[in-house]
């Protein structure tokens, strides 16, 4: 029996038979390869992880660490906008889970239909699309309408609702087929949950709803779709709305597609075609045209953690949700976080620091560039992460970056200029000084500052930083003045040193002539001075106009310097007729001795008795009284006065004999403190002054007339030696008879004569009158202790002076006369005495004691 079927089978291969139709073979296999395809497609799926988390337990709790995990997973900061989040919401167990992890090869848990139908998702769970670009976060939202949390507890689903609507592109709204058309069908108290929620979002942005008919029947979608999209409308208009949106079409909320899908329990095969087939309108969801919905209000994906915690802490709050405030608010926060993040970096840096530490000890060419170039960094890195922002915030967020950029920054510049200023201003200084040796002052400062002030420029301009305009003239500005500060101080150094070194020309061209001048104290003493003073001063003014021409001195200043110059030679005039005043009673005394003690050949005067001594001292203390007269003022000018006659009148003249008028004697004209037609600033010695000083110079000097007195008279004393005339006389008439005695024998007269050249000779050897001016007994006893030697060695000289042999006439003619009178001169010196004089009176030397 079984064989039979087998044969036929066989047989009937073997028979000709038509070829089948083409149309569903090709279709078929079509259908094969999308098999093959989906088949490979989920063997690959399957060996790569599902990332997945929890997001909101079911008690309202928000798991922020979780979502940041799972977002750094994905690496949705990276994504900018280009992210998309789909969510699903639908009756509890309808199927939801089911639906995502087919359609985007995710894991949600999904319910077990042999343990019976119950809640199966808790809450609100994340996971991240496979396969789908771009970068698709999908929501799996606790299903509605569940007994768990009974009839009344519709807190949760609102919120829920509200919250999808708030962070989603896409809503998938998940009905069954048979609800289409039924007054009370279990999609109609979510669909008007949703709208209810709508209300409460401020300006909301358009999302795209997307409604999955499940376990489609037989009636074609073209058919089902107008009665659901009638059914929404209905919905729609029973929603109580804001007076602002009471005549809003629904089309202004939301893009309302319809899609079905047949039943997965009992056409599974079909299912997954159809949910493949959705799965492509996934792709690229967010381009133009694409699925998702208005794009304006989607937060940037490094702002999607906080903004989701914020959109639910509101929720929370049952407070309502402002989309344009909520985005600029997380736009905010977030690009708040980025610029501190930046400003970390930044401050972080390795090449920052070096550069920071480096402008504190010096100038650091290339600053302004690389410093640009960093803060240019930084802020395109900000301008990355935060481009997906508000603009508005994320502009002044940037620019409180950059402020807080360049604050840190300016010290640094601020350093860098300082050392660029101090830099310059040391580098000018030693040009300055160089320059100086080769031009005058005036072009080598000018030279010298507008090329180093251009360096400071070009320094500035190299330290420049592109994103701030710093202003660094008042850096400038302080180089400038310290630059100024300096040539003016170098000025004054160099003027200084030349008119010291001019001042320096003049005093020693006028100390030593006018010391010179006023110690002659003459007529023309002042006269010769003014003219000393007059030639030098022009000379030394002459000489420093030439030498101050290179520093293009102002006409005052040049005058002030040159009269300066004048008003010393004056002062070194002035200062040394003081000197010299004050030293008016030592010179006097000076020259009164020079011209009492010394005669017309400046030899000592030695007093013998011819001398008129009363003369001799008028003359000197004239010439003293004219030294003081000299001295007791300045006459720089040519001022006349008559302080010479003054002092003649009333300190020489007044033992005159004709001076005896008691009325011209009883006037003083030294008792004044000051000079007629004399200024009291050149007044040197005031007529009281003269009158005390000539007293005191009288005084100190009267002791050398009286000993030139007593001098003079005792030479006279000395030098007369003959008896008086009565003595005389008593002697020729007594001595008579023995006179004509000596007469009548010549034998005595020769015996006497011999006696008195030896009495002459021991008399002279002896010193006898210079004995005897020490007192008679000390004579004594000298000449007693001398006598005896003296006899001795007269008596020994005259025998050496016999013992020589005679010398022949003939030869005594042949020698020559020089030789014959200094032969002459030697005996005639040897046999006569030599006179000398001292303070006291003559001395005399006798040949014998030589």
């Amino acid at each position: 029996m079984q064989a039979t079927p087998s044969c036929s089978s066989s047989l009937f291969l073997l028979a000709p038979t038509p070829f089948p139709p083409l149309r569903p073979i090709l279709r078929r296999r079509r259908d094969t390869d999308r098999l093959a395809g989906s088949l490979r497609r989920n063997l690959h799926e399957m060996e790569e992880p599902c990332l997945s988390t929890q997001l909101i337990d079911g008690d309202g709790v928000f798991n922020v660490s979780g979502l940041e995990s799972f977002l750094k997973e994905v690496k949705l900061a990276e994504c900018g906008l280009s992210y998309a989040v789909v969510s699903i919401m639908g009756p509890q167990s309808s199927g939801k889970s089911t639906l995502l992890n087919h359609l985007f090869r995710t894991n949600f848990r999904e319910m077990d239909a042999f343990r019976g139908r119950s809640q199966t998702t808790k809450g609100i769970w994340m996971a991240q699309a496979k396969n789908i670009e771009p970068c698709t976060l999908v929501m799996d939202l606790e299903g509605t309408d569940g007994r768990e949390r009974g009839e009344d507890d519709t807190a949760f689903e609102k919120q829920s609702a509200l919250f999808a609507l708030a962070v989603s592109d896409i809503v998938l709204i998940n009905m069954w087929c048979h609800d289409i058309g039924r007054e009370q069908a279990a999609n109609k108290p979510l669909l008007k949950t949703v709208f209810q929620v709508m209300m409460r979002l401020f300006s909301p942005r358009k999302t795209t709803m997307l409604f999955v008919i499940r376990d489609k029947s037989k009636t074609p979608l073209e058919n089902l779709e107008p009665i659901l999209r009638e059914d929404i409308q209905k919905i729609w208009d029973g929603v109580p709305k804001p007076h602002a949106h009471k005549e809003t079409p629904l089309s202004d909320f939301f893009n309302v597609q319809v899609v079905a899908l047949n039943s997965y329990e009992e056409k599974e095969e079909l299912f997954k075609e159809q949910v493949s087939s959705l799965r492509d309108r996934f792709q690229h969801s967010i381009a133009p045209g694409g699925l998702a919905g208005d794009r304006r209000g989607v937060v940037p994906a490094s702002g999607f953690s906080f903004s989701s915690q914020h959109f639910w802490k509101v929720i929370k709050e049952n407070k309502d949700l402002d989309l344009p405030a909520h985005k600029v608010m997380v736009a905010t926060v977030r690009c708040e976080e980025i610029g501190n993040e930046k400003l970390a970096s930044f401050t972080a840096d390795e090449e920052w620091q070096q550069f920071e530490e480096a402008v504190q000890s010096d100038y650091v060419p290339g600053f302004g560039k690389h410093i640009s170039s960093l803060l240019d960094r930084c802020l395109s890195e900000y301008d990355m992460e935060a481009i997906y922002f508000d603009e508005g915030v994320r502009t002044s967020k940037r620019q409180q970056l950059e402020s807080k950029l360049l604050q840190l920054v300016n010290p640094a510049y601020q350093s860098l200029l300082g050392h660029l200023r101090a830099r310059t201003l040391e580098a000018f200084k030693d040009s300055f000084e160089k320059a100086l040796e080769k031009d005058g002052f005036a072009v080598a400062a000018r030279d010298s500052v507008r090329i180093f002030l251009e360096k400071f420029d070009k320094g500035s301009e190299d330290a420049t930083i592109q994103q701030v305009n710093w202003d660094s003239s008042k850096v400038r500005d302080k180089l400038k003045r310290d630059i100024e500060a300096h040539v003016v101080s170098v000025r004054a150094t160099k003027l200084s040193e030349l008119c010291a070194g001019y001042e320096g020309k003049l005093t020693k061209a006028l100390a030593e002539p006018v010391e010179a001048l006023l110690d002659s104290a003459s007529e023309e003493t002042w006269p010769a001075i003014r003219k000393l003073l007059q030639r030098e001063t022009k000379a030394a003014v002459s000489g420093l106009e030439s030498a101050i021409s290179t520093f293009e001195l102002d006409e005052a200043t040049e005058k002030e310097l040159l009269s300066r110059l004048e008003n010393h030679g004056r002062g070194v005039v002035e200062s040394k007729a003081k000197e010299e005043a004050a030293r008016v009673l030592i010179r006097m005394k000076d020259r009164f001795s020079m011209l009492f003690s010394r005669d017309a050949d400046s030899m000592p005067r030695v007093w013998t008795g011819k001398e008129d001594i009363k003369a001799i001292t008028k003359t000197a203390r004239s010439a003293s009284m004219k030294l003081l007269s000299t001295m007791a003022a300045i006459r720089l000018d040519e001022d006349g006065d008559n302080i010479d006659n003054t002092l003649s009148l009333a300190l020489v003249d007044t033992t005159r004999p004709g001076t005896t008028d008691r009325s011209i004697q009883s006037l003083d004209p030294l008792a004044s403190s000051s000079w007629e037609r004399v200024p009291e600033e050149r007044t040197l010695i005031s007529p009281v002054q003269c009158k005390s000083l000539w007293r005191q110079f009288k005084a100190e000097t009267e002791y050398t007339v009286t000993q030139a007195i007593a001098a003079q008279e005792a030479n006279k004393r000395n030098n007369n030696w003959l008896p008086p005339p009565w003595a005389l006389a008593a002697m020729a008439v007594l001595g008579f008879n023995e006179f004509m005695t000596l007469l009548r024998n010549p034998f005595y007269l020769a015996v006497m004569f011999v006696v008195f050249l030896v009495g002459k000779a021991l008399w002279v050897q002896l010193d006898i009158a210079n004995e005897f001016r020490n007192g008679f007994l000390p004579a004594l006893l000298s000449l007693s202790t001398k006598f005896v030697p003296t006899i001795m060695n007269i008596l020994k000289r005259l025998a050496d002076a016999g013992a020589e042999p005679p010398v022949p006439q003939r030869e005594m003619e042949l020698q020559p006369k020089s030789t014959r009178n200094s032969s002459n001169s030697n005996v005639t010196s040897a046999g006569s005495s030599s006179i000398t004089s001292s303070e006291n009176g003559p001395e005399y030397s006798s040949p014998i004691a030589q």
